[in-house]
């Protein structure tokens, strides 16, 4: 076995300490002016737009100065399929950038902007736990910027205009009942999933049927995490499908006339925002789309940016690695020439132990056979990420109910797939929880083994594309198509604007399509509800199961207990 599964039982039988409250952490960090912080990056001052003392953009004129300077190695982490008891890849990714920080190495973090969706609802924010956060913590969670505000007023905008135009006389001969231009807002709200619009006298515009869905899964994101500039940008929003007219010809956002003005009101969420980590590593973090309802990873300039800044570079992909990693394998990488250099799989003992069919309430309790059973659902992600000829690590991040025992079950396992594992304890530890990790990747980066390839042509034939992920990634037995999805393949066919990669939209709880089916799922056929062009973005969305586009909240939801105390600090937000 390589040598560096050696160091990987060391730790094994010692306790982790008690780690304070997530909030508690973030607000007795000590942090630095953001300045310090963008000098130590080599970020100059005139490239520094700060907003506040702990947070910045950063002008992409950082490109021009650097253009040509070599890229840094890209790592990307990604994780087992989502669950209740939690597997930690972000807290992972945050803590593995700080554990390269204790070894020295120049090194940079990118992740994705939280949604207020989540946030408000049973998820959570999306700023790490434990010693492994980015901060401020509540900044970062709650607004922060502002750019997904702005994604929300640029493509509520676009549908302003659209139904403006048709009230005004609709010269382009929009068909109002082909509408494919909703509405978003960044929060979870599903009784606006599907309503009617234009209700009242004719001065209030015209009634039809419409609906919202979360700013993450606003064609808007997607557009502004893969442009490459402001040129870039604008082309994209231009081309852009809002309608169909009575013919079924696609009707484009350019011809309403209003790109222009969406440029102006992205010109700044276009630009990565700058922060530090609790052990002051720098991170971008730019752009939010979901992995299940859109293509789950922050955007081009700042994994760019980052490349050029640094040596190593830290990025992951939302959800599990049939959606976050695939997509970012399969549509982010193949648009902007990005390869990754390495690639961590997050597991944990807890939810290895759900998929094996352990309950919620016995987690605590050590269960060697349903963590056997459910190390098959890490095996297939590890089988799936290198069908795509890339490296993987298996990152096993430890939570304090872990009994030894279970932990060198994983790492049996993983040895039996020839996996190289190792121990992730940065949530309690910080970068030294991660230092273990952090060299055994340096060591695969330099052996080079990797062979990155996107696993289709975007060129293939729709039907194609969607069965070869079915059957190699989500291991359907083959795919039954809805009418809906019949009719718009044709359509695509027609028009040409079929020859793009896909971006499924599709259940973060299982492999499949079908949330309770969990482990490795055998002996069932994918369903495909229907198909929405996102030309823009240059991708299709394919919508399987039940997935929704605007996720609700539960009868119990975080903004239960967020609040904030007598002396105006941020309470009970995690």
């Amino acid at each position: 076995m390589p040598d560096i599964l050696i160091t990987r039982t060391d730790r094994i039988d010692t306790p982790l300490p008690a780690i304070p409250s997530d909030i508690d952490i973030s607000q007795s960090a000590t942090l630095k002016p953001i300045q310090h912080i963008a000098a130590g990056a080599g970020i100059l001052d005139e490239e520094l737009i700060p907003y506040g003392h702990n947070k910045a953009k950063i002008s992409l004129d950082v490109f021009q100065r650097l253009h040509d300077a070599s890229d840094g190695k890209l790592i990307l982490v990604t994780a087992m399929t989502a669950t209740r008891a939690g597997e930690g890849k972000t807290v992972t990714a945050i803590g593995l950038a700080q554990a390269f920080g204790k070894l020295g190495l120049n090194h940079m973090l990118c992740l994705r902007e939280p949604s207020l969706g989540p946030t408000f609802g049973i998820k959570g924010g999306a700023a790490g736990g434990g010693f492994a956060q980015v901060l401020p913590m509540e900044d970062i969670n709650m607004h922060f910027t502002g750019d997904l505000h702005a994604v929300t007023s640029a493509h509520n905008l676009l549908a302003a205009a659209l139904d403006n135009h048709i009230h005004h006389g609709n010269d382009l001969s929009i068909d109002p009942t082909r509408i494919q231009w909703r509405r978003v807002l960044d929060l979870c709200d599903r009784q606006l999933r599907h309503c009617e619009v234009g209700l009242g006298s004719k001065h209030d515009g015209f009634p039809h049927q419409s609906g919202f869905d979360i700013t993450a899964a606003s064609e808007v994101m997607a557009v502004l995490a893969l442009s490459a500039d402001l040129h870039d940008l604008r082309v994209r929003l231009e081309r852009m499908i809002v309608a169909l007219d009575t013919d079924g010809k696609p009707i484009y956002a350019h011809t309403l006339n209003c790109v222009g003005a969406m440029v102006v009101l992205l010109k700044d969420a276009l630009l990565p925002n700058l922060v530090q980590t609790y052990e002051h590593t720098p991170a971008l973090i730019h752009c939010g789309p979901f992995a299940n309802i859109a293509h789950g990873c922050n955007s081009v300039i700042a994994t760019k940016m980052a490349l050029k800044l640094s040596d190593y570079v830290i990025t992951e992909a939302g959800f599990a690695a049939d959606l976050g990693a695939e997509k970012f394998l399969n549509i982010k990488c193949p648009q902007s020439g990005l390869t990754p250099d390495a690639t961590v799989l997050v597991v944990s003992v807890r939810a290895l132990k759900l998929h094996g069919g352990a309950e919620l309430d016995q987690l605590e309790n050590e269960d060697l056979d349903a963590l056997t059973r459910g190390f098959d659902n890490a095996r297939t992600h590890v089988e799936n990420l290198r069908k795509f000829g890339i490296t993987v690590i298996v990152a096993i991040n430890r939570f304090p109910s872990d009994t030894p025992a279970e932990l060198q079950t994983v790492i049996d396992c993983c040895d039996q797939i020839k996996v190289p594992s190792e121990l992730s304890e940065v949530a309690a530890l910080g970068g030294d929880g991660g230092t273990s990790l952090a060299n055994a990747l340096v060591s695969l980066i330099k052996k080079g083994d990797n062979q990155y390839a996107p696993l289709y042509k975007a060129s293939a034939p729709i039907k194609d594309k969607i069965e070869t992920l079915a059957r190699e990634i989500y291991r359907a037995d083959g795919v039954d198509y809805e009418p809906a999805a019949e009719a718009m393949i044709a359509t695509l066919e027609a028009e040409g604007l079929d020859q793009q990669p896909l971006c499924v939209a599709k259940t973060q709880l299982s492999i499949s399509d079908d949330p309770s089916i969990l482990g490795s799922p055998k002996n069932y056929r994918l369903t495909v509800k229907n198909i929405r062009i996102s030309n823009g973005a240059g991708f299709l969305v394919v919508i399987t199961g039940k997935i929704m586009l605007m996720p609700g909240m539960p009868k119990h939801s975080a903004i239960e207990k967020i609040d904030m105390d007598t002396d105006g600090k941020v309470i009970n937000l995690a």
